[in-house]
């Protein structure tokens, strides 16, 4: 009995030992470092070639946007002339009748003009926006791993990204040194995988709808 109850008792000091916070692994020291996410998203080359497809989409959709614009202003003159062609005087009562119907026609169909370029505007405005945030998406994600690789190789347990203001409108990396920003490290690696002949780092593709084609006839634009 004496023999259980001495092995019952080395038993519970063990495993006391081994849950107390002496036996507990320590924590390596922190190794932080920092980096520019936006600035590495700016500059990849994936995203030179993402904004020359936009740029091209663009250029598109106000090709398009100009061609609504010119249906929909044969439209509004068809629409003009009818109306001086009804203060003429000498009409009589069935063709005044007549073109005051082809009147209302004209304008229902000005109105549908004016739907399918609104239809035309936010279609085109959210299908961009959609294909931006996915590409966002993946590119990070992209990013992100090549950051982890530098990070490790310099002994890192930490990385913090420098390039965006946190909820209340400041930046989460206060200040560093520059020494522990690896921006310039995840950069050259990025670019090893740059193709042969690729463009630079271009200005970002402006929004449809911007300073593009403009869509004129009255009402277009409501």
């Amino acid at each position: 009995m004496k023999k259980f109850i001495a092995s019952l008792c080395a038993l519970v000091a063990l495993v006391g030992l081994a849950a107390s916070p002496a036996a507990a692994q320590t924590p390596p020291a922190p190794r932080i470092l920092v980096v520019d996410m936006a600035r590495l998203l700016d500059n990849h080359h994936k995203t030179e070639e993402q904004n020359a497809k936009l740029r091209g989409d663009e250029a598109r959709a106000n090709e398009e946007l100009e061609k609504i614009n010119r249906e929909g202003q044969v439209l509004v003159d068809e629409l003009r002339k009818m109306e001086e062609d009804a203060k003429n005087p000498a009409l009589s009562t069935s063709a005044r009748e007549q073109l005051q119907t082809e009147m209302r026609n004209k304008i229902e169909e000005i109105q549908r003009k004016q739907n399918e370029v609104q239809s035309f505007r936010n279609n085109t405005q959210r299908s961009l926006q959609q294909r931006i945030q996915n590409f966002r998406k993946l590119m990070f994600e992209e990013i992100s791993a090549t950051v982890t690789e530098v990070a490790k190789r310099k002994g890192a347990n930490l990385v913090l990204d420098r390039s965006g203001p946190t909820l209340i409108g400041i930046n989460p990396v206060v200040f560093v040194d520059d020494a522990f920003d690896i921006t310039d490290e995840v950069q050259a690696e990025i670019n090893k995988t740059r193709p042969a002949g690729a463009a630079r780092p271009a200005a970002a593709a402006p929004a449809v709808g911007g300073d593009g084609a403009r869509v004129n006839f009255p009402g277009a634009g409501r």
